[in-house]
């Protein structure tokens, strides 16, 4: 079937993920870096069809964040993110970063996080004037989710993050959540964080159940998570599929980055139908446009085409991310 062209809802995508190699030549242009050539760009941006795990498709990070070290290469990123997203068809987005990474030349935390809510202001301004009336900015919703990072020595740092997020909540950033390594920092470690960010009353969701299995999601639900980011292991532990259908917890599911990881072999072995069999809320997301070499549209059509889904189980995915969004909470 075809995708319809206007209305998709994008939870799960990564500033650093999704530069396009337009964007990484400006940035490189802006900043006086070394000029890439596309070969160079996709080597270095572009998971290969031979990635091994998540820890190898991680390494594809490396270079756009050399890009994003200041406060105007963050502003135009997401702006220029944005209005890819709107070229789309989306008509909702929430990208997600992690502040800390963005601090090597000197920023603080809040100056990211603040250069980044310009970047939301200047494209809601930008559509606004194009579209010749204010109503524009209301058919295009977006928000900012701030990533705390898995790792053995980064505890101010994400706590730092907790406080910034505390600082622009409802002023452009809509949630927190922990990114990284799963299996090498376990889930049950960040508790500290997100008891913190309870405590403030800021939402959140957890990357869990893709490099590790239910016991990250089961630890994720225990902290008071929203949401879970991937979470196709649930699969794994009968009781716990339960408990996400019966809570209604979405999950955030990026198939084109599941295969790119080795969490399955195959598209053909994705569990999508299975999932919505159980009754969970799943949504269907990138995770990261340019490493995975995607679209919103091409992932949905992708498990449409590869499962034959009917018109309603599309549209249930759909309608599913549209009412898991964190800006329906502001």
């Amino acid at each position: 079937m075809e995708i319809p062209k206007y209305g998709l809802t994008d939870l799960h995508v990564h500033l650093d993920g999704s530069l396009s190699f337009d964007m990484a030549r400006e940035l490189a242009k802006m900043q006086g870096m070394e000029m890439k050539s596309e070969e160079e760009l996709k080597s270095l941006m572009v998971a290969p069809e031979d990635c091994q795990d998540l820890n190898d498709y991680l390494t594809k990070f490396d270079y756009p964040l050399e890009l994003l070290q200041t406060e105007e290469a963050i502003t135009y990123s997401i702006f220029e993110l944005l209005k890819i997203q709107r070229s789309q068809g989306l008509t909702c987005s929430e990208i997600r970063f992690a502040p800390q990474l963005h601090t090597r030349r000197g920023m603080r935390q809040e100056q990211v996080v603040d250069a980044a809510v310009r970047g939301i202001q200047r494209f809601q301004m930008d559509i606004g004037i194009s579209a010749g009336k204010s109503r524009a900015c209301k058919e295009f919703h977006s928000g900012l989710i701030l990533c705390c990072m898995r790792g053995a020595d980064n505890q101010a740092m994400n706590m730092e993050t907790v406080e910034v997020a505390g600082e622009f909540w409802r002023k452009g950033v809509v949630a927190l959540d922990l990114a990284g390594a799963e299996a090498l920092f376990p889930t049950k470690n960040f508790e500290g964080l997100f008891r913190e960010a309870g405590r403030k009353g800021i939402p959140f969701t957890i990357h869990a159940g893709e490099a590790a299995g239910p016991e990250s999601i089961w630890k994720a639900l225990e902290f008071g998570a929203s949401r879970i980011g991937h979470g196709v292991r649930c699969l794994e532990d009968k009781v716990l599929v339960r408990r996400l259908a019966k809570d209604e917890i979405p999950l955030e599911l990026c198939p084109t980055s599941n295969v790119n990881t080795k969490i399955f072999k195959n598209i053909t072995d994705y569990p999508i139908l299975r999932l919505l069999n159980e009754g969970i809320k799943a949504t269907i997301n990138t995770d990261n446009m340019t490493v995975s070499n995607t679209t919103l549209r091409d992932e949905i059509q992708l498990v449409a085409d590869t499962f034959h889904m009917s018109e309603a189980e599309i549209g249930q995915l759909m309608k599913n991310a549209d009412e898991s969004t964190f800006l329906r909470m502001e």
